[in-house]
């Protein structure tokens, strides 16, 4: 186990120039750290952070073997006297100090561990399993590390997450612990605000992947402007080695110009020879997406289980990444034919291929036109009916653009809760009824399992293709009362899938069958 000492991380803060005091005449050693008072190991540093924070977790954190704390310097005073005599260290930048201390707790694991991360509007998780597959097709099985969206894995803890990029100290514990486990590599997404707070400071990537800029996380809860949204994804090039940029992207000259703060930035975009992994040869089905891939010199042909253009990006993403790495091209074409990611372009297909259910995270508006758009072009001639709603309490330009999209690309809608929060889910459905083009086929059915199951009555008759869109694998809905739990969109989709096959069963006289 690594271990430091109160008076090295003191060093750290003064040299950094946010110490405010340390305990004087005290040295302990520090074996990790947390945020978390109900996850603290003997010989952590426990920091003390957040508006709500108590001093009773103060205490819990001691009683349970942290060996000293970190606190705001506005509040070294009230919490050395909730905890007489425990060491402690003050700050004036809580989040910045909470990272360096972080880092130096665990004896910086990302000097020996590869790190990939990876930020973006859209695209983040899809590209990690991706990368996450191809890795694990050259190592081995359970090879490569993932934090993210949907789960954190660490070659100890195999866990669904609760944030995409984990605080601090739980971040660095556990890179330390995908270093210990002696992982091949770690994927990483990294989210806007992650790097606004400063949850990644420090941390060295040797890979840091660009896909894509929208407008998305404005609120006053989230990101005052596109101006801070965007500055906060562009600081990931100040922590890379290696800048990988989407070519394609939005606002390219801008994000260009930051990754040059790395150390070389390489390209990647579709139909552009320029870049250092490009892509030709686009074909289109029901099943994804083929096309040929170009990079260092050498080309293949490659598959992916995912339909649109933007599946290619991704893709492009993840190999230049992997090549960076080191892998070679025939395990890059085979992870990328590999790759499954809960919860994200899933398919639920009928056995007698007129119904085909489709759950995928889409939640902006940079998300819903690439997967709308691919599955109209994709699935040509068949009926489309997508199934939505948009959080309540921040993005409240999702209740205008996500509507307005989806008539575009749809024949049908219905509108039904999504994590409404403290807001009722039925204004928030009427602001995004009035946001659809006059006389445009919808229903709003609030409760999200019924509005699932009228999308698959709308689609009997005729070949259709029922979208389930922005809760993927989640299985609660965020509202006043707390985290409710629910059914998946995965299981709407099986169930809807399984109801088709059984009414055809019965139809034909032949046997049900399971999606």
């Amino acid at each position: 186990m690594e271990t430091t000492t109160l008076t090295a991380l003191a060093r750290t803060l003064d040299d950094a120039g946010i110490l405010a005091s340390v305990t004087p005449g005290s040295d302990v050693a520090v074996s990790g750290a947390s945020c978390d008072s109900r996850s603290v190991r003997p010989g952590d540093l426990f920091v003390c952070k957040g508006a709500a924070f108590r001093p009773e977790f103060l205490a819990g954190a001691v009683a349970s073997g942290a060996s000293a704390y970190l606190c705001d310097a506005a509040r070294s005073d009230e919490l050395a006297q909730a905890a007489p005599g425990v060491p402690a260290l003050a700050t004036t930048e809580l989040r910045r100090a909470m990272a360096l201390v972080s880092a130096e707790a665990f004896g910086h694991p990302d000097r020996d561990l590869p790190i990939v991360g990876i930020t973006g509007t859209k695209g983040k998780t899809t590209t990690a399993y991706m990368l996450r597959a191809i890795v694990d097709a050259a190592r081995g099985e359970r090879s490569c590390g993932m934090i993210g969206t949907v789960e954190t894995y660490d070659g100890t803890a195999d866990e669904p997450s609760r944030n995409t990029t984990p605080e601090a100290p739980d971040l660095w514990r556990h890179l330390a612990s995908a270093r210990d486990s002696r992982l091949s590599a770690l994927v990483m997404e990294v989210s806007s605000q992650a790097l606004k707070y400063d949850r990644t400071y420090g941390v060295g990537l040797d890979v840091a992947c660009f896909l894509n800029i929208g407008l998305d996380h404005i609120s006053p809860v989230e990101h005052a402007d596109f101006e801070d949204y965007f500055a906060s994804k562009l600081k990931i090039f100040s922590q890379c080695e290696t800048a990988v940029v989407n070519l394609d992207s939005d606002h390219v000259d801008r994000v260009l110009a930051e990754a040059s703060r790395a150390r070389r930035a390489l390209t990647f975009g579709i139909g552009r020879p320029e870049a250092d992994a490009w892509a030709d040869g686009l074909a289109a089905s029901e099943e994804g997406v083929s096309f040929t891939l170009h990079l260092d010199g050498w080309e293949r042909a490659v598959s992916l289980p995912f339909p649109g253009d933007f599946s290619v990006s991704n893709a492009l993403a993840a190999a230049l990444a992997a090549h960076l790495l080191g892998i070679g091209p025939d395990h890059i074409v085979a992870g990328l034919a590999a790759a499954r990611v809960p919860g994200r372009m899933e398919f639920y297909r009928s056995r007698d291929r007129q119904l085909t259910a489709i759950v995928d995270y889409a939640h902006n508006r940079l998300a819903f036109e690439s997967l709308l758009s691919a599955v109209s072009g994709a699935f040509s001639g068949a009926q489309v009916i997508s199934v939505f709603g948009a959080v309540g309490g921040k993005a409240p330009e999702r209740r205008r653009d996500l509507p307005e999209i989806a008539a575009r690309f749809s024949d049908y809608v219905v509108l039904t809760s999504d994590d409404p929060w403290t807001e009722d889910p039925l204004d928030i459905c009427r602001e995004m009824e009035r946001a659809l083009p006059a006389g445009f086929p919808h229903e709003v059915v609030i409760d999200r399992e019924a509005a699932a199951r009228r999308a698959f009555e709308l689609a009997e008759g005729r070949r259709s293709v029922v979208l389930l869109l922005a809760k993927g694998h989640e299985t609660y809905q965020h509202t006043r009362e707390g985290f409710v739990p629910c059914a998946s969109d995965c299981e709407l989709a099986r169930r809807g899938v399984e109801a088709h096959d059984a009414r055809s069963a019965a139809v034909t006289g032949t046997p049900g069958a399971t999606a």
